[in-house]
């Protein structure tokens, strides 16, 4: 096909759509991605209660946001190459089956030893159901204006999710108890197990395949010590023992993964789908995406409560705008992508996004800035969605069906590194425009200048790359 046949072809009036079949299998994958959504951020309101309920101790408390993040990041690769080894339902299944008895077992807990352990159960769970339901997200949708939509929908929901965890975990907690932040999974896990199996066919390759365990150890265990050493910043700076030594053993693990993936006979990860550029620069573009986006949050959260004066659940609905921009930039991406491709919606994600942050360096400090914040937050969220979803349907696109669990997988792994690394790199930016007498407003500012630039550089060098590579040979 030609460049103008394909133009012409995007361009069409008519639109495929989708079978009854196919929008319930919709409803189920994008209901339980919604869920887990709003677990990452569910409980951080609620985080001083539960302290005081179970007898935390203050240093020890964000271990409840660290154990869960450790393993969702830490084991999603693994798990989203197991999917495609052994069949993606099964696994879909078992992770939500995992995540209810989990969910049940953490609103049941009655010492610190037990909500850990039940918070360990969700990451795993987490690092199951993610990559599994996205891959069968786009096993299910054929590549085109279909599997567009449904990604598109899949992260405007997902980014929704995290805004809705923020504002539902603060008022379970104070109209019932933190431990419906827990309960509320149970039923949604098991509605999602009863209507799996009649709903969505197994997938999985013909043939059995050994599993790659020197890759799956090296980069399981080089992923963990990352995410270990960057939470660990985020509590106690870039230059801890801790820190360092993580981020060290990281590296190592990680670049002993990439010479055991070389040798492999079946590898975890082939080389030759990392050395597609959709799969290496779509998954730079959404690190930067996520990084930047939750980030930003986390300095603007600083700025409303702190320079402002705002209550947390002030705060929490302030970033509804936020949501609804995520949730209007998911609706209308789809719709961009058939009519253009998704460098372009990608870059002009990067573009609106970039310009939406820098305009927040114009805050003040009175209650007057609010009215920038919201407009800044709808447009930046609006512009970050079109880069998400560009960057999904970029690292999903031009693979076989047989792959699309580790493209989801490496996906999943990319949001979740970029949810990990944007606090503790925007807070160490944000702590150095406070040093040497600068107020929390120098320090925010000085952050939101970085952020933007980030998103401009990210912009840039996906056009740049992206365009210079379309035609290499993969």
């Amino acid at each position: 096909m030609t460049m103008l046949q394909d133009r012409a072809a995007r361009q069409s009036p008519a639109r495929p759509s989708m079978s009854g079949r196919q929008k319930l299998v919709l409803v189920l994958l994008l209901g339980s991605q919604f869920m887990l959504a709003i677990d990452f951020s569910i409980l951080n309101v609620a985080l001083p209660v539960i302290g005081d309920g179970l007898g935390f101790k203050l240093a020890n408390l964000q271990w409840i946001a660290t154990a869960f993040a450790l393993c969702a990041a830490g084991f999603t690769l693994l798990f989203g190459r197991v999917a495609d080894l052994f069949g993606r339902r099964r696994l879909f299944l078992a992770g939500m089956a995992l995540l209810g008895l989990s969910s049940l077992a953490g609103g049941l807990a009655v010492n610190p030893t037990m909500l850990l352990v039940a918070r360990v159960a969700q990451g795993l769970a987490t690092a199951m159901v993610t990559p599994a339901g996205l891959a069968l997200l786009t096993t299910s949708f054929s590549e085109g204006p279909l599997r567009d939509r449904a990604l598109g929908l899949n992260g405007a929901l997902m980014s929704a999710g995290f805004t809705t965890g923020a504002i539902l975990g603060g008022l379970l907690t104070d109209m019932l108890s933190w431990r419906w932040a827990f309960f509320i999974n149970v039923p949604i896990a098991a509605a999602a197990l009863a209507a799996a199996p009649a709903l969505i066919a197994e997938s999985r390759p013909a043939t059995h395949t050994r599993m790659d365990l020197p890759g799956a150890v090296s980069v399981t265990g080089g992923l963990l010590a990352l995410v270990y050493g960057l939470t660990n910043a985020a509590e106690h700076g870039w230059v801890d023992p801790m820190t360092l030594g993580s981020l060290v053993v990281a590296v190592l693990l990680l670049v002993a993964f990439w010479f055991v993936e070389k040798r492999a006979a079946a590898p975890l990860v082939p080389l030759s789908v990392l050395k597609r550029s959709t799969v290496s620069w779509g998954n730079l573009a959404g690190l930067i995406a996520f990084l930047t986006e939750t980030s930003l949050v986390f300095l603007l959260t600083l700025y409303l409560q702190t320079v402002l004066g705002y209550s947390a659940l002030a705060t929490g609905l302030a970033f509804g705008v936020l949501g609804l921009g995520t949730v209007v930039g998911g609706v209308v991406a789809p719709r961009i992508l058939a009519r253009s491709d998704f460098r372009t919606v990608l870059t002009a994600g990067f573009g609106i996004q970039a310009a939406a942050t820098a305009s927040l360096f114009l805050l003040g400090d009175d209650r007057s800035s609010l009215a920038l914040l919201l407009v800044a937050t709808f447009v930046g969220g609006f512009g970050n969605m079109l880069a998400i979803v560009g960057f999904m349907v970029a690292a999903t696109s031009g693979l076989p069906d047989s792959e699309q669990g580790l493209a989801t997988g490496l996906a999943t792994m990319t949001q979740q590194l970029g949810i990990t690394m944007g606090i503790p790199i925007m807070s160490a930016i944000a702590t150095a425009g406070m040093s040497g007498g600068g107020s929390v407003l120098d320090g925010v500012n000085a952050a939101i200048l970085v952020n933007a630039a980030l998103v401009l550089a990210g912009g840039v060098l996906t056009w740049i790359f992206l365009r210079r590579q379309a035609n290499l040979p993969t």
